[in-house]
């Protein structure tokens, strides 16, 4: 302290009254706030042991330290630094006149005035409500618009020196993907505190990056962190805190490739192996072009898939904002949209050129999505016997894994190198069916664990048949763990179980077709023999002729259905999310196509409407019976039975049709295909005029009967 200061009777006594009862008070304050938020005690090196740290803290009496209050005490050193100048000025022109001029004070001092009360005034709120982080940046932000220059002048240094801590905390999370925040004043925060306690020392960087594991770095970017809104200065967009957040998670994965990532592509791999090469999918007609030669892995580092030229230039952009005299929102926001970029495009490398996106996405429509129809119409086949029986609970699934392999042996899955990702399981039983391609020795995990299997966790309820459980596990590597979701996973199962259903349906009732065209043979042939009663042969033909329409009714139906599905809605869909994926280089903007793109098979599929999903549930279980009831019956058995099951399909299919017709569904963008499946399924006004009560399907006129029921 300059000894004017220090003792005020050295200069001319009509100051000195002045300097104790204004300035000198809000100095004493200020300089006592300063040097206590920039103790450095808390500080310690890493090799000093713990119990010194705790013995020093508790003798310095230091609490709630915080990094930001320290910028804040740099820059009222600043201006105490200042003041001190001009009261050594003053006091050298005050000794050099012979009668001290009290103007001379006024005029060299009067601008601290208007500076210290707010100053001393800023210090009490940030040390009475405990304000530190992104709280004390929002409230020097909002003192700064005041209409005094000086103290805005004051207040803006302030605040950059604050900057220059968010600064550095914003370098170390979107340069090296690590959360350097000792004290929780940062917007982004850990889900835990794992790093909290750890030094913040840039030799820790490395020893941090080489510790994270893939365990980590795949829970670190569906759970790790978040957005603490109470530290998120109120200048921040959300938006803008968002790209940060992602950038900093996307960094973090690119600095931490998987182990077993980083080996693919060793020759010694053989075929029967889980796959692991990025590969280009063969005999799709909308190949993705990106790769037109297989992808061979070599030893992948966190340097080549985060070039280090492209670490600089992020850092670059941080420290020209870093640099700036002042905080310009529009300046910031533009180097986080641009640095997210960076990191969203080098995510998209890894994902979709690197991981072979959009093989697996093939592949998930092939085996979820039933496109591969032979291997599934094989393996119903060699699995029908089988589900006419109930499920035995201890080996249900281990029963499936017969007709699996052989489906797979006969059709064209077996040289799919993607099928040995395929797992066939029953929910409800929780053991899983291998496929039939080697054994995956990994062991299979759920919830977006790394080097697991990610299936559906939908607690579904078993039909009275009891195998519309059945569901599929994808085996999912890192990195795609980061697209493919639990949910993501889940919902492709949920529609796999809805087709699987359909497909068994139609199955069934093509084969009762058979069996009824049989029957008939069988009674013309007694006939014609005059083995049987020509009367009693005779009403029993009209009855299978009844039984004829009724199942013609019922695969009209379900033929028009599943070719909706498949081709209205998925091949529909999935054009639209291949010219998405080879339009866009952004990993965010993919995972939103793909979200549109499960949202859009779902609502189009009706499995978000619970009237229709109950309707056409109990339609295929319907069907399903009808189909047994055929099969199994004889002579003497029941006709009542069927003509329910008639009666209720009917109530049913009409009830569809009447609530997919409707305004709202018809008008709204949500099944922008519907018309056409109406317009099959009423092409000849036939379920339009059942629906309205006109026609009696049950006990049909001759002269009603549409051009579908001749046979």
């Amino acid at each position: 302290m300059p000894p004017f200061l220090a003792n005020p009777r050295s200069s001319s006594p009509l100051i000195s009254p002045f300097l104790n009862r204004a300035k000198g008070f809000y100095y004493r304050e200020l300089d006592r706030f300063a040097t206590k938020s920039r103790n450095l005690s808390w500080i310690r090196s890493g090799n000093e042991s713990s119990l010194a740290i705790s013995t020093e803290s508790s003798k310095d009496k230091i609490e709630n330290p915080s990094v930001y209050r320290r910028a804040i005490a740099n820059g009222i050193v600043e201006i105490l630094s200042i003041y001190r100048s001009a009261v050594l000025h003053v006091e050298q022109k005050l000794l050099s006149e012979t009668v001290p001029i009290l103007a001379i004070v006024t005029q060299g001092l009067d601008k601290f005035f208007v500076l210290f009360p707010p100053l001393h005034q800023l210090i009490c709120e940030i040390e009475r409500d405990d304000i530190r982080g992104g709280q004390l940046l929002n409230l020097l932000h909002k003192r700064c618009h005041c209409g005094v220059p000086e103290l805005q002048t004051c207040i803006q240094r302030l605040l950059w020196h604050g900057h220059q801590v968010m600064y550095n905390q914003l370098a170390s999370w979107m340069v090296y993907g690590l959360l350097q925040d000792k004290h929780g004043e940062f917007f982004i925060r850990r889900q835990d505190d794992r790093e909290t306690n750890q030094g913040s020392s840039v030799q820790d960087m490395s020893e941090k990056l080489g510790r994270l594991s893939t365990d980590e770095s795949l829970t670190d970017w569906h759970l790790g962190f978040h957005i603490y809104l109470d530290m998120l200065p109120d200048y921040i967009h959300m938006r803008v805190a968002e790209s940060i957040l992602f950038a900093g998670k996307a960094i973090r994965v690119l600095r931490n490739p998987s182990n077993a990532f980083w080996c693919q592509g060793a020759g010694n791999q053989s075929h029967s192996n889980m796959p692991r090469l990025p590969l280009n999918v063969k005999g799709n007609a909308r190949n993705f072009p990106l790769q037109k030669e297989p992808f061979v892995a070599t030893k992948l580092t966190g340097e080549e898939l985060l070039l280090q030229s492209e670490a600089d230039k992020i850092e670059a952009m941080l420290l020209d904002l870093k640099e700036s005299s002042e905080f310009h929102k529009r300046s910031f926001e533009s180097a986080v949209d641009s640095i997210r970029a960076i990191a969203a495009s080098h995510l998209w490398q890894l994902v979709v050129v690197r991981a072979d996106l959009n093989g697996h996405l093939k592949a998930l429509k092939d085996y979820f999505l039933l496109a591969k129809g032979d291997f599934f119409q094989c393996f119903l086949e060699e699995s029908r016997h089988l589900m006419r029986l109930p499920p035995r609970q201890s080996t249900a699934e281990a029963d499936l894994m017969i007709p699996f392999q052989l489906a797979a042996t006969k059709t064209t899955s077996e040289e799919d190198r993607y099928f040995s990702r395929v797992s066939l399981r029953m929910p409800s039983f929780g053991v899983k069916v291998k496929s039939a391609q080697g054994d995956l020795k990994e062991k299979p995990i759920i919830d977006g664990n790394p080097g697991g299997a990610l299936s559906s966790n939908l607690s579904l309820d078993m039909s009275p048949d009891g195998w519309d459980g059945v569901s599929l596990e994808y085996y999912i590597d890192w990195p795609l763990q980061l697209f493919f979701t639990q949910e993501v996973l889940s919902k492709y199962c949920r529609v796999f179980q809805y087709l699987l259903r359909l497909k068994r349906t139609q199955m069934e009732l093509e084969k009762s077709w058979a069996s009824l065209m049989h029957q008939d043979h069988a009674d013309f042939a007694n006939i014609r023999n005059a083995q049987f009663d020509g009367s009693i042969s005779l009403q029993r033909r009209q009855r299978f002729r009844r039984m004829w329409r009724v199942r013609e009714h019922m695969a009209f139906l379900i033929r028009n259905l599943q070719f909706y599905i498949q081709v209205d809605v998925i091949e529909s869909q999935w054009n639209i999310l291949q010219d998405h994926i080879q339009d866009s280089h952004d990993f965010t903007e993919l995972v939103g196509f793909h979200q549109e793109y499960l949202s859009a098979l779902i609502s189009q599929s009706f499995l978000d409407i619970g009237s229709v999903s109950r309707i056409l549930d109990g339609i295929m279980k319907l069907c399903l019976q009808f189909c047994w009831s055929i099969e199994n019956q004889d002579s003497s058995s029941d006709p009542s039975e069927l003509e329910h099951l008639t009666e209720e399909f009917n109530k049913k299919s009409n009830s569809l049709y009447t609530i997919l017709r409707s305004s709202r569904l018809v008008g709204s963008q949500r099944a922008p295909f519907l018309r056409r499946f109406l317009m099959r399924l009423n092409f000849n006004s036939f379920f339009e005029a059942t629906a309205r009560g006109v026609l009696n399907v049950v006990r049909p006129r001759p002269s009603a009967l549409p051009v579908l029921n001749q046979q």
